[in-house]
């Protein structure tokens, strides 16, 4: 992390990332697309609140499979992803052939990274579930086999491995939460890259402005007419029957919005930890 010199009142409470690890900083125009971002709107009317603005980017196509069992992939550089808050690594298999990753972390470049059934227990590289030696950390893990990485990608996080049993594997998640997946699933061994990203703070309200975040208002501070939670002189409780309710009358707190049928609730065996 970086501390800034508080020359402005937006740089004196400012801590950055460190970017100096990063070895590139132009993105490899084949493995880029630009799309429209519809900013929370839909016909030029807003259906999502607070989004809009934001600078221009270029989403980098991750490869998010990485299933070519015997293949070989070298770090050619470290990059920048505006779209995740971990890096991203470019990469170079025997044919030659460029790919994005995830970065993990301690990647360095001229590191080559095995995509096997099994493999050695070392930092990168990835391998199906059930040859992951229990207490291994795994990130960048698949759902379903063959579909792609969906689980643990965000900067700094890992699972753990817990058990293998009957053909599933018992992970902890970095939630807290304990699930199994298929053992045949692949993962990546280690965690993701830039852990330090939770530590980053702003500085100021137009770094969010830049990320496409507008201002968001409190229900208390609105009109009655606006918002179940306005009126009053002062500041005022909220005060409304059955507790606090969203500006469409649903209640806002401590309702649970998972559905009882939802697929994927037997895979569950420990819910996360809930903060109190």
């Amino acid at each position: 992390m970086k501390k800034l010199k508080p020359t402005t009142p937006g740089q004196r409470g400012r801590i950055s990332t460190d970017y100096s690890v990063l070895t590139k900083t132009k993105p490899e125009k084949s493995l880029t697309t630009s799309f429209h971002r519809k900013k929370g709107r839909s016909n030029g009317k807003i259906t999502v609140r607070h989004k809009g603005g934001g600078s221009k980017k270029l989403y980098r196509n991750i490869d998010f499979k990485q299933d070519k069992f015997g293949e070989k992939l070298q770090v050619l550089s470290l990059e920048y992803d505006p779209y995740r808050s971990s890096f991203i690594a470019l990469t170079k298999n025997e044919n030659g052939i460029k790919k994005y990753i995830l970065a993990y972390e301690g990647i360095k470049v001229g590191s080559v990274i095995e995509i096997a059934e099994k493999t050695s227990i070392k930092d990168g590289n990835r391998m199906q579930l059930k040859n992951a030696p229990i207490g291994t950390f795994v990130h960048n893990i698949e759902i379903k086999p063959g579909r792609g990485s969906q689980l643990v990608r965000s900067a700094g996080s890992y699972a753990r491995v817990l058990a293998h049993d009957g053909g599933y594997t018992q992970l902890t998640m970095p939630s807290s939460e304990i699930r199994t997946v298929q053992s045949s699933v692949l993962a990546t061994i280690g965690s993701v890259s830039n852990p330090s990203h939770r530590e980053q703070v702003l500085g100021k309200a137009g770094k969010n402005r830049l990320r496409g975040k507008r201002p968001q208002v409190r229900g208390s501070a609105m009109s009655p007419v606006a918002h179940p939670h306005g009126g009053g002189e002062g500041r005022s409780p909220i005060g409304l029957k059955g507790g606090p309710k969203t500006r469409w009358g649903k209640k806002a707190y401590g309702v649970k919005t998972r559905s009882r049928k939802k697929y994927s609730n037997k895979y569950i065996i420990k819910r996360r930890k809930t903060k109190r």
